[in-house]
């Protein structure tokens, strides 16, 4: 993360934001499952093998869109120009935000989620680098062992800063999922329409760093 500019770091930080808003009111309106974190429910669905296996399915579903989500998204991006992947990577992403949103307004709860999940699936494609993942945004545990190596580095007499930008990335998924779960409380509709419109807000955001910076 540190490799790249300020700019790209806070782009960052506004998706994990989104992915913690987007998690929180999955978690909320599935009663326990994740549309963001794959450990999550790779446990739950472990658990749920042994003890309830509508659980195991329920999670699995979700590992797959998930999984699709990625998969898709880097197809389709792989067709367009390098300069021009993120935008597309972040219309992606909006569209199966805006998705989510109209399969919710028209009372279907469960493609709801999957829309979600699908959705942040795709945004761990916007930042990639080699091809592979450069920074996920829906997931903190590397980011938290990241964090952990900067600030021994730093104790051990290297950089004293490194270690910040990782601190802020997870800082924006819990304030995103705090952000997240008020939504869903004042109203479970709108929350996800507020996520559509930040991610569309994302993609001219995303043009304009794109067009003046490095990746």
């Amino acid at each position: 993360m540190i490799r790249y500019d300020t700019s790209f770091q806070r782009l960052a930080f506004c998706l994990a934001g989104l992915a913690g808003f987007v998690d929180a009111i999955g978690f909320l309106g599935s009663g326990g499952l994740f549309v963001s974190f794959m450990s999550g429910n790779s446990t739950r669905m472990a658990i749920g093998i042994m003890e309830a296996k509508a659980l195991a399915l329920a999670a699995a579903a979700l590992i797959g869109l998930f999984v699709a989500g990625v998969f898709l998204n880097i197809i389709v991006s792989a067709k367009i120009t390098v300069a021009h992947r993120k935008v597309v990577a972040m219309s992606g992403v909006a569209a199966l935000l805006f998705g989510a949103a109209c399969c919710k307004w028209a009372g279907s709860d469960v493609t709801a989620t999957g829309f979600l999940c699908v959705a942040m699936g795709a945004s761990n494609t916007i930042f990639r680098r080699d091809g592979d993942v450069s920074i996920g945004v829906t997931y903190m545990t590397g980011t938290l062992v990241k964090l952990g190596h900067r600030l021994a580095d730093a104790a051990l007499g290297g950089s004293r800063t490194a270690w910040i930008p990782y601190l802020l990335l997870w800082l924006a998924l819990i304030f995103g999922g705090i952000l997240g779960a008020a939504s869903y409380s004042w109203s479970q509709d709108a929350s996800i329409g507020f996520a559509t419109g930040f991610a569309l807000i994302l993609i001219p955001v995303t043009q304009r760093i794109t067009a003046t910076s490095k990746s």
